[in-house]
């Protein structure tokens, strides 16, 4: 009898564990189909009557185009999907993608979700029930979209004994913390390769040391009333999410200034440009999350004073893999040939910027070796040269006067430039024109006497 009492004690222990583990909530690659589209409010649901300026900015953050941006479409449908459907290895992206950019539709199972065209609520895109009803995340490590997602009636956020007509408020520590960003802003390959990891960059820096978050610099605070019926507080914070796509915010990101080691010269002299760039704005790593598809680089040029124009290429380092951070003629991104049924593609030109010019970027390399715009094809990483937290690079350019130069004032001026995609890969995928539009990050000049 005795014994038999133990192993029904034992059978009642393993249903009540069983119980349990069945009742947990899924995340990550495992939450896939979990919820229903109805589970989330629409935002218009938050927005018209009562979020009404934080929804509006929303609708002017790309949180609200995450995923109908025609980069992130052309790239999910013309890319993404296809190349899962052929390569069992990356077979997750099909699904895994939205799980960061419409997590509505990744949690309903949709996948693929309709094109942006069809206007479903995948077009929802990072929406305000999303992140308000996120109360932590599964693991070591926020990433890949292991967030605890609880929708319902509660909604978490930043204050105690906040009472609202439509729904229950509750504070949740988690939502102000930088490990909530970093649920989506850090992502892992097919592969096991980070090819995102922009919070990781901000842990491992001096920002994080100082208790600088996220939030500080792209949801910033500012007096003002969150909900039509709710009191004014001095510390709203700002629903922007300004980044990558905002040329106010790429603008000065960097300092540069340059100088010459000589201030007198003649035609036929070698003079050394010095250039000293300090990263004096970002917490994280310049430039930083879709690093396969952003392209910082500098450009040197002097003016003699006929009008005259010079192209003054970058001295080299002579570091490993200083080869792709050094403007050429080179192709990549021949791995697009297999979502886009090109056996043999020979790819497209590396970039799309003066041969010579440096570069500051973080090459991702497929299986084959081959430098590639897919990050869930990344096998391996090559040479680091971005610009982290508070760093200086430093970089010359040693020019020999020609024969022929102007006497008068020989002008030189160095200009860090940026682009969200790299030209070659728009154009050849037909993304609109403003996804490569050149923003000017900063520039300097300086200049020598030339005598006769």
């Amino acid at each position: 009898m005795k014994n038999k009492l133990v192993i029904l004690f034992v059978l009642w222990a393993l249903l009540l564990f069983m119980g349990a583990a069945g009742s947990e909530i899924k995340v990550g690659d495992d939450a896939h189909g979990t919820r229903k589209y109805k589970d989330f409010e629409k935002p218009q649901v938050c927005g018209i009557s009562c979020h009404t300026d934080i929804y509006q900015q929303w609708t002017q953050a790309m949180m609200s185009q995450a995923y109908t941006h025609h980069w992130d479409e052309i790239e999910y449908f013309k890319l993404a999907v296809p190349h899962a459907e052929k390569d069992p290895i990356v077979a997750g992206v099909k699904a895994g993608c939205n799980g960061c950019h419409s997590p509505i539709a990744f949690l309903a199972g949709d996948t693929p979700p309709p094109e942006p065209g069809k206007n479903s609520r995948a077009n929802e895109s990072v929406s305000c029930d999303v992140c308000h009803t996120v109360t932590g995340f599964k693991g070591e490590v926020p990433h890949n979209f292991n967030f605890i997602s609880e929708p319902g009636k509660t909604k978490y956020g930043p204050r105690e004994g906040v009472k609202s007509p439509s729904h229950v408020t509750k504070k949740s520590d988690f939502l102000g913390t930088a490990d909530f960003c970093g649920v989506c802003h850090n992502e892992k390959s097919s592969y096991g390769v980070w090819v995102k990891s922009t919070h990781l960059e901000w842990q491992a820096g001096p920002y994080a040391e100082e208790g600088v978050k996220c939030h500080d610099c792209h949801m910033t605070y500012a007096p003002g009333i969150p909900a039509a019926m709710a009191k004014s507080y001095p510390d709203i914070r700002q629903h922007l999410f300004h980044g990558a796509h905002d040329p106010g915010k790429i603008a000065g990101t960097v300092e540069l200034r340059m100088h010459p080691d000589i201030r007198e010269a003649e035609p036929g002299d070698k003079i050394k440009f010095t250039v000293v760039l300090f990263n004096q704005k970002t917490g994280h790593k310049f430039p930083t999350g879709s690093v396969e598809d952003r392209i910082v680089w500098l450009h040197v040029e002097a003016k003699d004073s006929s009008g005259k124009v010079y192209h003054l290429p970058v001295d080299k380092k002579g570091f490993a893999g200083e080869e792709y951070t050094i403007a050429g003629d080179a192709l990549a991104y021949q791995d697009m040939g297999i979502a886009l049924d090109k056996p043999g593609f020979a790819g497209v030109r590396r970039e799309e910027v003066p041969m010579g010019d440096r570069i500051f970027r973080m090459p991702y390399f497929d299986p084959q070796g081959r430098m590639t715009i897919q990050q869930w094809n990344t096998k391996t990483l090559g040479v680091d040269y971005r610009f982290g937290p508070r760093e200086t690079k430093i970089e010359t350019f040693t020019f020999t006067l020609p024969d022929d130069t102007a006497p008068g004032f020989f002008t030189v001026t160095a200009v860090l430039n940026y682009r969200k995609l790299v030209k070659p890969v728009a154009d050849f995928l037909k993304v609109p024109a403003d996804e490569t539009e050149i923003v000017r990050v900063n520039s300097h000049s300086t200049g020598i006497e030339v005598f006769d």
